[in-house]
């Protein structure tokens, strides 16, 4: 029997996927969850007149999606004030990541990220032969200062950094990215992704030019805008960078409808404020459920809270069981020290009264 030619790269990988989903875990478990709160998905949902205009879209999906998305970046222009040239629409952050990775990463080129962050990106860079080097969390931070100086040190040619993190919820100013980035080695990039930056503070986000070369700046849909499912995500860059992923993108990926809600939503300004005023209430809530726990909150500034079990990794992995055995849908971070902690995400007053139910029965079990 004919044996299929894999490259000798994709030989040496296992496979997997970085997130076991909800769905794969309902069917494991022979029941639905009642309270989904694991994949950091907006339960409140997208605007309703995004809701409309996917709406209206569906009766036209025999038709191919604009390839160049030209209706949602020139909305996405005027929005930001900046130059359509410095604007990409792709499938989702994760799929931008994955073209960005393809156009920088060779096999064995220096990427430089932290023990414990989004493990979507690894999984990309590992995908093209990339050497990943990996900064520790410093106070349940991600480190920038050390991230660039392992940068220098390895001559990395690709940084990742989120802000805010992920699955931490933490965040640093935005004048601190600015300052970091005076010390990003030459010719390297830094991907700055920003899918919670809707849901940070002010002074969050940094101020870089839209054409600055040493910085793509990475933000989507999937979060405050309650979108996660139709898989929207967009880069800000020098236009040299953006045009570069025409070379190798799905032109194709991101469908009529998931283009016309995403312009919808963009444009409902009122309802952004009231995910954002919703999720500041949930996120005062999962903090008032941890402390009746004798458990500690981390500031968030994103729409999941991240709690602090006290204890080891082995400890919070019999926490996380004890969730999920009461149909309470959560995750966790994966590395130590971080994985002291599960992570909860924001959602409705009866999914808050699920979590402050089941966390005492899932304590008392562990």
């Amino acid at each position: 029997m004919s044996k299929l030619r894999f490259t000798p790269l994709v030989e040496t990988l296992p496979a997997t996927v970085p997130f076991v989903g909800p769905e794969e875990q309902e069917r494991a478990r022979g029941a639905a969850f009642s309270a989904r709160l694991g994949a950091n998905e907006s339960v409140f949902g997208p605007s309703p007149r995004a809701i409309e205009a996917m709406r209206a879209a569906a009766t036209e999906i025999w038709q191919y999606a604009d390839p160049s998305c030209h209706d949602l970046k020139e909305g996405l222009a005027g929005h930001y004030g900046v130059p359509v040239a410095s604007l990409l629409v792709g499938e989702g952050i994760d799929g931008i990541l994955g073209n960005l990775v393809r156009l920088l990463i060779g096999p064995g080129d220096a990427v430089v990220t932290s023990n414990g962050a989004y493990p979507t990106f690894n999984y990309h860079v590992a995908g093209f032969g990339g050497v990943l080097h990996k900064v520790d969390y410093a106070g349940d931070r991600e480190d920038l200062p050390a991230l660039m100086a392992k940068a220098r040190e390895v001559g990395a040619k690709l940084i990742y950094f989120a802000n805010p993190d992920n699955p931490m919820g933490s965040w640093v100013t935005g004048a601190e990215i600015e300052a970091a980035l005076e010390g990003l080695p030459e010719g390297a990039l830094l991907a700055l992704d920003e899918a919670y930056v809707e849901l940070a503070p002010e002074g969050t986000a940094p101020r870089v030019a839209t054409d600055d070369p040493r910085v793509i700046r990475l933000r989507t849909f999937s979060k405050a805008y309650g979108m996660a499912g139709a898989r929207v995500g967009y880069g800000i860059g020098a236009p040299d960078l953006i045009q570069s992923f025409d070379k190798i993108r799905n032109h194709f990926g991101v469908n009529r409808i998931a283009q016309a809600g995403a312009l919808a939503a963009l444009q409902d300004g009122d309802w952004l404020s009231h995910v954002q005023a919703e999720v500041a209430t949930s996120r005062a809530r999962l903090s008032e459920i941890a402390g009746e726990n004798g458990l500690t909150a981390l500031p968030s500034a994103t729409n999941f809270v991240t709690i602090d079990c006290g204890r080891d990794g082995e400890y919070a992995r019999a926490v996380l069981a004890g969730m999920l055995a009461q149909g309470v849908f959560v995750r966790m971070p994966f590395v130590a020290p971080q994985d002291r902690c599960i992570r909860v995400g924001c959602g409705q007053a009866e999914d808050m009264e699920a979590v402050a139910q089941a966390l005492p029965a899932a304590l008392a079990r562990a």
